[in-house]
C-alpha cells in the first residue's frame, strides 16, 4: 500500500552553509505495511525525480516489482530544492513570497541530515537496505555515513564520491541556458521555462551515449535534410522536463550534485568512505558519460566492505532507468549472498 505524508520539523534546520531553513517540510512515500515487513528499504532519488519511486523506477518499485513485498517497508523522501513539496525555492520564505533565487545552497550532505530527522521521526532503529543512483548515491553516500552500523546493506549505482570538474562544466551550461532565458530572473512560478527546456536538451547528451541515440533515433531516409529524429528527441525531452518540473529547483539541485563531496571536512574523501559500515554493492554503467565506471571503481577500492558490478549497455547515465532487469539480477544476488570482503 502506498501512502503520501509530510513531516513538518519543529525548529531551525541547519545547512552546510551556515545558512538555516525556518521551516522545512519534507514531503515522503512508504510502500507496504510496517507492523508485518521485516526489512525496511530507503531509496534516495535522483535530480528531478520524486518521492513516489514507483512513477519513476518501474521494474523496481511498483505493483508487481521486485521490492513489491510483504517483507519491506520502503521509505523515499523528496529532497531539498526540489519542487515536488519538500522545501525549495518555491516554498514561502514570508507569508505570500517564495524563495525563489533567494533560496539557501543546499548540498547533498544537507539532503541526508535532512533524511535522518525522517528516520529519527518515523522511529526507524535501522535500515535494512539503503539505494540510490546518481545524485541519489552522492545522497547515500553520506547517509550511510551518519548511520554507521545502522544501516546494513548500501547500493551505489552510476554514482561518484565527489564530482567531477566534468560533470560540473555540464551543470554550469544547463544553468547557463536557465540564465539565458529572460524570465528567470524575474523569479515568477513559470519563470525560465525555455531555458529549463533547452538545459535538459544539453543534459541529454551527458544521460545517454552515442552508441544510444544510433540505435534509437538513427535515421533511415537518407534523402532528408532536416526535421531529424534525434532533434525531435531533444525537443520532446525538454517540453516534457517543462511540464512536470521547475527551472529554479533544476538551478539549486545542479549546484547541489556540484557541491558533492564526502571528504569535506573529513579528512578525506578515502578517511570519510571508510566510514560506511554496510556491505556495499557498487554498481557501474559502462557506457555512462557524466558518472563513468573509474567512479565506481573508486568508491568499491575504497569502501571496506563493498562489491563492484558492471552492467554492459548502450543506455548511458540513465542505464541505470532502463536495465532493470539486470540491476534486479545483480541486486537479488547481493542480498541473497554473504559479501567478499577483501
Amino acid at each position: 500500500m502506498k501512502q503520501r505524508h509530510t513531516y513538518v520539523h519543529s525548529g531551525a534546520f541547519a545547512l552546510e552553509s551556515g545558512q538555516k531553513i525556518e521551516q522545512l517540510n519534507i514531503v515522503y512515500h512508504t510502500f507496504g505495511k510496517r507492523e508485518t515487513a521485516s526489512q525496511v528499504v530507503w531509496v534516495c532519488h535522483a535530480l528531478t525525480a520524486n518521492s513516489d519511486v514507483s512513477d519513476w523506477w518501474n521494474g523496481l518499485f511498483g505493483s508487481g516489482q521486485y521490492f513489491d513485498k510483504d517483507e519491506y517497508f520502503v521509505v523515499c523522501a523528496n529532497i531539498l530544492a526540489s519542487c515536488y513539496g519538500t522545501s525549495g525555492p518555491l516554498s514561502e520564505k514570508i507569508p505570500g513570497e517564495a524563495y525563489f533565487l533567494d533560496f539557501p545552497q543546499v548540498t547533498p550532505r544537507d539532503m541526508a541530515n535532512a533524511h535522518e530527522l525522517l528516520r529519527r521521526e518515523l522511529g526507524l532503529t535501522n535500515i535494512d537496505l539503503l539505494i540510490g543512483s546518481s545524485l541519489g548515491g552522492q545522497q547515500a553516500q553520506e547517509f550511510a555515513i551518519i548511520l554507521k552500523e545502522k544501516l546494513h546493506q548500501l547500493v551505489l549505482i552510476a554514482t561518484n564520491a565527489y564530482h567531477s570538474p566534468f560533470g560540473i562544466a555540464f551543470n554550469e551550461a544547463q544553468r547557463m541556458a536557465l540564465q539565458a532565458d529572460p524570465t528567470f530572473s524575474k523569479c515568477v512560478e513559470n519563470g525560465g521555462e525555455q531555458g529549463l527546456k533547452a538545459a535538459r536538451s544539453i543534459a541529454m547528451l551527458s544521460y545517454r551515449s552515442y552508441d544510444g541515440y544510433l540505435k534509437t533515433q538513427r535515421e533511415h531516409d537518407f534523402h532528408k535534410t532536416d526535421v531529424y529524429r534525434a532533434a525531435s528527441y531533444q525537443q520532446y525531452q525538454g517540453e516534457k522536463l517543462v511540464r512536470r518540473f521547475n527551472a529554479y529547483s533544476y538551478w539549486f539541485l545542479s549546484k547541489a550534485m556540484d557541491a558533492h563531496h564526502v571528504g569535506r571536512n573529513r579528512i578525506s574523501v578515502e578517511k570519510a568512505l571508510q566510514e560506511i559500515r554496510a556491505e556495499t554493492l557498487v554498481i557501474g554503467i559502462t557506457s555512462d558519460l557524466l558518472f563513468p565506471v573509474i567512479e565506481q571503481q573508486f568508491l568499491a577500492a575504497t569502501i571496506p566492505k563493498a562489491r563492484l558490478e558492471i552492467i554492459d549497455s548502450i543506455f548511458g547515465h540513465d542505464g541505470f532507468l532502463v536495465e532493470t532487469e539486470l540491476l534486479e539480477m545483480l541486486i537479488d544476488q547481493f542480498l541473497n549472498s554473504k559479501i567478499k570482503t577483501r
